[in-house]
């Protein structure tokens, strides 16, 4: 399965936080290919420098590499998809997510109950 990680369930993974036994299961599954975007990344990097998180954004770009996400940038045709999204969910980090997600064929594996609302694409 290839799998887009949301940034919530990211930030867990690299901080070794526990998560649900599913959400692990896919993420340490060798047969998933996985994915980080790099609007994770911004949304990371903006909370940092607000200080509403201590993560420093380069640092854990290396941590994603080196624990083997594939980095998934942030394209025209990703940014023009969101607007063709129902509006179930107000942020715009998360519905760039989804529209990734479905411009590029993957699973996005969240923890968010309100983004199921997206369909079948969705995993939590």
């Amino acid at each position: 399965m290839r799998l887009l990680v949301d940034t919530h369930l990211l930030v867990w993974w690299i901080a070794g936080r526990r998560m649900s036994a599913e959400a692990t299961r896919y993420i340490t599954d060798g047969r998933n290919e996985l994915f980080a975007s790099a609007a994770s990344i911004w949304e990371i990097a903006i909370k940092a420098g607000l200080g509403r998180i201590d993560l420093d954004p380069n640092e854990f770009t290396d941590a994603l590499e080196s624990g083997g996400f594939q980095s998934l940038p942030v394209t025209n045709r990703h940014a023009a998809a969101v607007g063709s999204l129902p509006h179930v969910h107000r942020d715009p980090f998360d519905r760039l997510l989804v529209a990734q997600s479905r411009v590029e064929g993957l699973s996005l594996l969240t923890h968010d109950r309100a983004l199921a609302e997206y369909g079948a694409l969705v995993v939590r």
